[in-house]
């Protein structure tokens, strides 16, 4: 797992359409860490970064790594039979 950025982390709210509130629920972070880490006056540890990523990958969330366009995200495609977790 590769470090998520604040701007991965904000895209990948926006495109399942949760406030920080929801991700922060989620992923079991204070909502401040949160907060603070989107608006880069945070850099918080590993595994708090790593909860921030688990949470949005699995309501649908791809992580795209460096690939000389610069690092993003896009929803995966949803498996036949199976709704994105909202």
């Amino acid at each position: 797992m590769g470090e998520i950025t604040p701007e991965q982390c904000r895209a990948g709210r926006a495109l399942l359409g949760w406030g920080q509130d929801e991700l922060a629920n989620r992923a079991k972070v204070a909502l401040k860490t949160l907060v603070d880490f989107e608006r880069g006056n945070r850099s918080p540890r590993d595994a708090t970064l790593g909860s921030l990523q688990q949470a949005l990958e699995r309501a649908g969330v791809e992580f795209i790594p460096e690939n000389g366009g610069g690092p993003g995200v896009r929803l995966r495609k949803p498996r036949a039979g199976r709704k994105r977790q909202r």
